[in-house]
């Protein structure tokens, strides 16, 4: 008993001194999965016009277009019902069998988008199955994400766990360029009408033999050292107590880091290529090679914005993030808006900076401000929420806002809204918590 009660007090330092093979597998396991779930976003966002045509044909394109952004939306709707539901699981049976549930349910579900029969085949019914596997899909996406933050986070050195965090931040800035390569490859070597048919599902199905691959790895890993931790405690009655005002002051901050997280990234990644080739009229090609340009260096600023944060902590790299997207937002619209590819390139490439900080952040901080026996469950719920009220939409209230008052520059002012209140809430409640022991609690 007194050799338990050792182990029980047991610091993270000392905790999380894997082998270094552990750690890679873990981070592998991780990172395909995380692969796959950004990829599916990809090309939905890419193929956005073709399955607005597809689901839900009107015959104005900006009408099929914002139908479509609306499904993607919706995908966010039903995420906090689904981090209600899985982050429990990940508190009480382990942040690995997440990870196996979530991988899984988001391949079928992928898949069956790619094989579900257009409108013109099957009427109404098409739309409303859209929907619902986006639903359904949202639910799983619910947990991927903070749970492979979880997993990472606890399974990283302590001195590093900024830079093991960027590895699932830039897997999947990795996944959105391989999304956005992919669909633009289907598009070069294929006739328009038969990628608008069905080449454009290929990618979609396939997605279930990556599910397929990373359950495989998943199902191999042990559960991180500190939930292993938390059950030696809960099983000697150790966890140390935690207060009511602690967890909804860490949900409150989550709703402000994850929510100009989310915003500023579907922005970057999802919304700026339909903006260069839908409102301002730029050739699909050069979209794709100045958005593509600027997604490459942001998969590399993620560890370097990783490193940094380890360095020097946590909240100025956040708050970094948050004003330069605040200043940045207008400028990076006026680039983008003057239809040259390299100017657009040099406005998104400088908002992929101020994204990477607060990407990379979010992660950490999904880790770092909950205590270990609610961070499953309140760290899943925080950030869905937030991702469900603003990050989701986001896409949709941009393209809604050039339709409605011509300019082309008002989504700018979306993300700077966003940016401002996140800045007034972490300002005063956001505490350095590079140091912090992740054990506790």
């Amino acid at each position: 008993m007194q050799e338990q009660s050792a182990t029980v007090s047991r610091s993270d330092t000392e905790l999380l001194d894997l082998p270094r093979a552990d750690r890679q597998k873990r981070l592998a396991a991780v990172g395909i999965g995380n692969f796959m779930e950004w990829f599916d976003f990809a090309i939905y966002g890419y193929f956005a016009a073709i399955i607005g045509a597809q689901f839900f044909p009107s015959g104005d394109p900006t009408a099929e277009m914002l139908s479509s952004l609306a499904v993607f939306a919706v995908g966010f709707i039903s995420r906090p019902v689904g981090a209600l539901f899985l982050g429990p699981i990940g508190d009480k049976f382990g942040r690995r069998t997440v990870l196996i549930i979530t991988v899984l349910g988001m391949g079928i579900i992928t898949a069956l988008i790619g094989l579900t029969p257009s409108y013109e085949t099957i009427g109404v019914a098409a739309p409303i199955i859209v929907v619902i596997l986006r639903l359904l899909q949202g639910a799983m996406v619910g947990g991927e994400w903070t749970s492979a933050a979880a997993y990472i986070g606890e399974s990283a050195p302590k001195a590093k766990r900024g830079l093991f965090a960027s590895i699932v931040t830039a897997t999947a800035g990795l996944a959105f360029l391989v999304g956005t390569l992919t669909a633009a490859l289907l598009q070069a070597v294929m006739p328009e009408e038969s990628l608008a048919s069905w080449g454009w599902r290929v990618p979609f199905i396939l997605s279930i033999v990556m599910a397929g691959v990373a359950v495989y790895i998943r199902r191999k890993l042990d559960d991180t050292p500190v939930y292993e931790e938390l059950e030696r405690k809960r099983a000697n009655n150790t966890v140390e107590p935690t207060s009511f005002g602690l967890k909804a002051r860490a949900f409150i901050m989550t709703l402000a880091f994850s929510g100009i997280f989310g915003v500023s990234l579907y922005y970057f990644v999802t919304y700026a290529n339909n903006h260069l080739t839908g409102a301002v009229g730029m050739d699909r090609m050069q979209s794709l090679l100045a958005t593509g340009a600027a997604i490459v260096i942001y998969v590399g600023f993620n560890p370097l914005v990783g490193i940094i944060s380890d360095r020097i902590g946590r909240k100025p790299v956040l708050i970094t993030g948050i004003v330069g997207l605040l200043v940045w937002a207008l400028p990076a619209f006026m680039l983008m808006n003057t239809g040259k590819p390299v100017l657009a390139f040099l406005g998104l490439v400088v908002f992929s900076f101020f994204v990477a900080c607060c990407a990379v952040m979010n992660n950490v901080l999904l880790v770092e401000v909950f205590p270990a026996s609610v961070r499953s469950t309140g760290s899943a719920i925080g950030y869905n929420v937030a991702y469900a009220a603003l990050a989701g939409p986001g896409p949709l209230i941009a393209a809604a806002l050039v339709a409605n008052t011509g300019s082309l520059v008002s989504p700018a002012f979306y993300v700077m809204a966003v940016a401002a209140v996140a800045l007034a809430v972490l300002l005063p409640m956001l505490k350095e918590t590079r140091h912090v022991d992740i054990t506790h609690g």
